[in-house]
């Protein structure tokens, strides 16, 4: 019995959580509910009093049991997320362990809620050093609105849009954040989703403003800031959420016949961005002076190591994004998407170097940065399922990919000034496709294919409506003396840089 409640001890102090290898995601369902009740750990006998044992060990012993009680009686019958994992720890009296295990995932929660949003500044970075000097100031502006926007949206209307709970599966508006569960237990989404209510809203309220962030850098140096500001609003509060609800918000593309997989997000926040800006350009026209009659005329970008530091930012960042998207701290899934995240990178990386510097003759840099940033998506919507070396050739794929993608956007006058249409929507469909490639029979192209076409054509139809009204009521784009000036001056009064230069 003294062996007994100092394991219970030593359980409830020290023990690392340990999670069978089961791919976890955003998109998860609730299993079925546990077959065997939970019940505490019997009281010893009597009470240990062998040589060598002390008072403290034996108090944190029956605090122990005590703690296992309340536990047990948390994550019981009633708990319909992770009955095998709860099973596990029944069997070997490993409550508190479960404990243990909760609060280490919502602590990695939270960190990767501030992973994600180190990827705003990523963005804001990588959008500034890609476009001109002039127009610096205009695009860290955009980058600061929308992530204080996207927050407060997000928490006023968004949250429980995206996650309305029972619905018709298409739509259903939700009310402001409310009761976020602050309870330190299982009791908001079991083990498979391992966290609070409050932390479950700031980890997805981060993802939330990427698809605009997305469309920024799309229309950057000649979008009127005011109708960007109101299109960015709409489009992170109803037009994210809405197409999210369908996926992870338990709608119809997770309710197909085999469930539509997007781990955390290729195509339900890249895809969507990409395709919403792809609207939104068509709408605008490329900057003046980018196509003439005698061809194309760089543009070229005022800082590359701004632009480097954001892509690498970015990368930073994405270890959130995906491993994050685990829901909880489960070591073998978490392993897993944090390396075939970066093996992807990686080799888009590469593969986009050598690409470029084949196509171009030079060794393009931005190219490389955009590689990188393809890989990433690339691997985004089967981070969970795939191996090492699937992730390195579905990167590879990605980074190949993009060169081609940017360099054809270019040729039919399509100016997208970062890349963002090539990187978030083209590799958005390939890394959604690559569910299906790598996955295994567990998984159908039908599946990832309706999910393409439905949350594309939604985005894109979506900001064509809005950014369309936008431009008939208010006009979208500057007028050419403001264009050519520079909107950090015609817009913000305000240069970026004190030396003047332009």
């Amino acid at each position: 019995m003294i062996l007994r409640a100092l394991s219970l001890a030593a359980a409830a102090c020290f023990a690392v959580p340990l999670m069978p290898t089961t791919g976890y995601g955003q998109e998860e369902e609730a299993p079925p509910a546990p077959t065997a009740e939970l019940a505490a750990p019997e009281a010893p006998e009597e009470t240990p009093a062998a040589s060598g044992t002390t008072s403290a060990e034996i108090a944190a012993a029956a605090a122990s049991a005590a703690a296992a009680e309340e536990i047990a009686a948390e994550v019981g019958e009633d708990d319909q997320k992770a009955p095998a994992y709860l099973e596990l720890l029944e069997a070997q009296g490993d409550y508190a362990y479960a404990f243990d295990f909760f609060t280490t995932s919502m602590l990695w929660t939270v960190i990767a809620a501030a992973l994600v949003f180190i990827m705003h500044l990523g963005f804001a970075t990588l959008e500034a050093g890609l476009c001109q000097q002039k127009n610096v100031v205009n695009v860290l502006f955009k980058n600061v609105f929308i992530i204080c926007i996207g927050l407060l949206t997000y928490a006023f209307i968004g949250f429980n849009t995206h996650y309305p709970g029972d619905f018709n599966g298409f739509f259903k508006l939700g009310g402001p954040l409310s009761d976020g569960n602050v309870d330190d237990t299982f009791g908001y989404g079991g083990v498979s989703l391992a966290m609070t209510g409050y932390g479950d809203f700031i980890f997805q309220a981060m993802f939330a403003a990427t698809a605009a962030t997305i469309v920024s850098g799309a229309v950057a140096e000649r979008v009127k800031l005011s109708s960007f500001m109101i299109f960015a609003t709409i489009l992170v509060a109803l037009g994210y959420t809405i197409a999210g609800s369908w996926h992870w918000g338990g709608g119809f593309l997770s309710g197909l016949a085999v469930p539509f997989k997007d781990f955390a997000g290729s195509t339900v926040v890249h895809g969507f961005g990409g395709a919403a800006a792809l609207a939104c350009v068509l709408l605008l026209g490329a900057r003046r002076g980018k196509y003439t009659k005698d061809g194309i005329k760089p543009i070229i970008g005022h800082s590359m190591p701004l632009a480097t530091i954001g892509v690498f930012l970015l990368f930073f960042g994405w270890f959130g994004f995906n491993g994050g998207s685990v829901l909880s701290a489960a070591p073998g899934p978490l392993g897993l998407v944090f390396t075939t995240t970066a093996l992807a990178a990686a080799a888009g990386g590469i593969t986009s170097i050598f690409t470029s510097w084949i196509v171009l003759k030079k060794p393009d840099l931005s190219m490389a940065l955009n590689g990188i940033l393809a890989g990433l998506v690339s691997i985004t919507a089967a981070a969970d399922i795939v191996s090492p070396i699937s992730a390195i050739i579905a990167g590879a794929i990605g980074g190949i990919l993009v060169v081609f993608s940017i360099l054809f956007f270019d040729k039919v006058k399509i100016d997208d000034p970062v890349g963002a249409i090539s990187v978030h929507g083209v590799c958005g469909i390939w890394g959604t496709l690559a569910v299906a490639v790598f996955g295994g029979s567990d998984f159908s192209f039908l599946s990832q294919i309706i999910g393409i076409v439905s949350v594309y054509g939604f985005a894109f139809v979506f900001s064509l409506i809005v950014f369309g009204i936008i431009k008939a009521v208010m006009g979208v784009r500057v007028d050419e003396q403001e264009e050519a000036e520079g909107l950090d001056v015609a817009e913000h009064g305000s240069p970026a840089y004190s030396d003047g230069h332009s």
